[in-house]
C-alpha cells in the first residue's frame, strides 16, 4: 500500500509540474496580479477534484464489484488513453505561451470560483481520473470507494503544493520558460515519458 501511494504521489507531482492549461493559467494570474491570485485559482482547481473523485469512486467501484474482467478492460482503456495523451504531447509545439493580462484584479473568492468552474466543466479531468486512478488501487477486494478517496485526497494535496509553488515562484519560472527554449522541450518530453510510464504501470500491475 505505501509503495503504491508513493508511486502515485510521484506520478501526480510530475504531472502537476508538466505544462498544461491549468498551471499555465495559475502562472499567468500570478504574473499579472501576484501570488495570492494564483493560489486562489489553485484552491478552486483543486476543490473541483472532489466532485470528480466522487463520480469516479462510486462509478468505477460498481464496475469492480460486478466484473473483474470489466475492471481489467477499464485499465486497458485507461492505459490506451494515457498513451494517446503522450502522442498528442509528442506532436505538439514545445512553445509555452504565457500571457500577462491587464484585466482588473479580482477578489480571492472570484478567482476561486473561476478555478472551480474551469475544473468542473472540463470533461477531460474526469476522463483523466478514470484513466489514472484505477491502476493505483492497492487491493480491489477491499473498500475501493475509500481507496479512490485516499488517492483523490493525495492528488489534491500534491497538486495544491505544486501549483502554489508555481504561483509563488512565477516570476523566476516564467522568465526561465520564456528565455530558454530547451527548458520547454525538456518539459514536453518529460510529460510524454510520464504518460507512457504510467500507462505501462497500469497495464503490468
Amino acid at each position: 500500500m505505501i509503495e503504491t501511494l508513493v508511486s502515485f504521489a510521484v506520478a501526480s507531482f510530475i504531472l502537476a509540474l508538466s505544462p498544461g492549461p491549468d498551471n499555465i493559467f495559475v502562472l499567468a494570474q500570478s504574473l499579472a496580479h501576484g501570488s495570492r491570485s494564483g493560489i486562489a485559482v489553485t484552491s478552486g482547481l483543486v476543490s473541483g477534484c472532489i466532485v470528480h473523485t466522487t463520480l469516479l469512486a462510486f462509478g468505477v467501484s460498481a464496475v469492480i464489484s460486478n466484473s473483474v474482467t470489466g475492471f481489467y478492460l477499464l485499465k486497458l482503456v485507461g492505459a490506451g488513453y494515457l498513451l494517446y495523451l503522450a502522442f498528442r504531447v509528442f506532436r505538439s509545439d514545445a512553445t509555452i505561451a504565457v500571457s500577462e493580462t491587464n484585466s482588473p484584479k479580482k477578489s480571492f473568492w472570484q478567482l476561486f470560483k473561476i478555478g472551480l468552474v474551469m475544473n468542473l466543466v472540463n470533461p477531460k479531468v474526469l476522463i483523466f481520473f478514470l484513466a489514472f486512478f484505477p491502476g493505483f488501487l492497492w487491493n480491489t477486494h477491499e473498500n475501493t470507494v475509500l481507496q479512490f478517496y485516499v488517492l483523490g485526497g493525495l492528488f489534491m494535496v500534491v497538486s495544491f503544493v505544486v501549483f502554489s509553488s508555481i504561483a509563488v515562484l512565477s516570476g523566476k519560472i516564467s522568465h526561465l520558460i520564456k528565455k530558454r527554449k530547451d527548458v520547454s522541450v525538456a518539459l514536453k518530453w518529460l510529460q510524454s515519458v510520464v504518460f507512457v510510464g504510467i500507462a505501462a504501470y497500469i497495464i503490468f500491475t
